[in-house]
């Protein structure tokens, strides 16, 4: 298995040196949570939240795609819509403004994106899928990938048929959840058929699904002989996850995962550069990575109910930085408070 993944477009090549892919997650993945992972993952492919494609023609959503280039890394831009005109359009802004790749999405179960044809529902209307890579990789000269799943209701609808005709049409890289549409994020992710999948396909293929640590990931490559890995639901709370997933892949030694004062700390600084970004509005999205930060420790659950509650910004530090401080002086707790780099979360 080679240790980069090759893609090449229709006038560019991307390398990506790392196996360990950052999911496209909307209301998380901003350059500001994405400047967090990027401390412990300075290779990795990062990508911005999902856009729909229409809306950033008529230039809403711009922000989310705005100086790419200057991130210090790679990072692709995923699109969302039915129409190939406004999705070719929106790669063009996105490849204008510095997107390492495009990727187009045809696997988010959400019913208010498949009911108007994006999505997951592509899956089903498939003259339309490969109608949009083919409009897509004619209009950039970057990369052009799709994120999907096994099928729509079940497993039995010639996926493979439709993947192939993916790659045929220009997709470069195909990552695939290994869950249907139907069965949204419930039971497991099947990673045995994305391996019966990689072995059709040409084209490098990303296992997406259950990977929360490095023992998933292995399993997960045993299983899928994947070309790489995308890590979703399981960054939450965890922006070094990625970083640590791709140290264990590469054999590296020495890294250490954040005690909870480190991650105390970095909900103070994520919040800060919230604040900065986005003003008041910053402190509502601070609460949700606030409640998925604040586990696991003595007396997480009264800090994460005081921290939802708090008024301010200067009101949440206060009570973090008390937190940390009578956590320093109970040597108990706070030994409680250093967690093993391999804890699976």
């Amino acid at each position: 298995m080679s240790s980069v993944i090759k893609l090449k477009g229709k006038g560019l090549t991307r390398i990506i040196k790392s196996k360990v892919i950052l999911s496209p997650l909307a209301g998380v993945t901003d350059k500001i949570f994405r400047k967090l992972v990027r401390k412990w993952a300075p290779d990795s492919l990062l990508f911005t939240e999902m856009i729909n494609a229409t809306s950033l023609k008529k230039g809403y959503g711009s922000r989310k795609i705005k100086q790419l280039e200057l991130e210090g890394g790679p990072v692709g831009v995923q699109i969302f819509d039915n129409r190939p005109y406004a999705v070719s359009e929106a790669a063009k802004l996105a490849e204008d403004s510095g997107a390492f790749l495009i990727d187009i999405n045809m696997g988010c179960p959400v019913k208010k994106i498949s009911k108007k044809g994006g999505g997951s529902a592509l899956i089903k209307d498939r003259l339309l899928a490969i109608e949009l890579v083919k409009r897509v990789s004619k209009a950039v000269q970057i990369p052009v990938t799709v994120k999907t799943r096994l099928g729509w209701d079940n497993k039995e609808e010639n996926i493979e048929e439709f993947l192939l005709n993916l790659q045929d049409s220009g997709a470069t890289m195909l990552t695939i959840h290994g869950r249907t549409r139907k069965e949204g994020f419930a039971g497991t992710a099947d990673w045995e058929m994305i391996g019966r999948i990689k072995k059709l396909l040409e084209i490098p293929v990303i296992a997406n699904g259950d990977i929360k640590n490095p023992k998933d990931a292995f399993n997960c490559f045993k299983q899928t002989n994947a070309d790489g890995l995308m890590i979703g639901r399981g960054i939450l709370g965890s922006p070094w996850k990625i970083g640590e997933i791709d140290y264990a892949i590469k054999n590296q030694k020495g890294f250490r995962e954040p005690n909870i004062e480190e991650r105390l700390l970095l909900l103070i600084e994520h919040l800060d550069e919230l604040i900065k970004e986005k003003g008041d509005h910053g402190l509502l999205i601070a609460r949700k990575h606030i409640s998925w930060t604040c586990k696991n420790f003595s007396g997480a659950t009264k800090l994460r109910n005081n921290l939802v509650r708090a008024i301010d910004a200067e009101e949440v530090k206060e009570l973090i930085n008390k937190t940390i401080e009578a956590l320093k002086t109970d040597p108990v707790s706070y030994t409680h408070l250093t967690l093993p780099t391999n804890r699976e979360v």
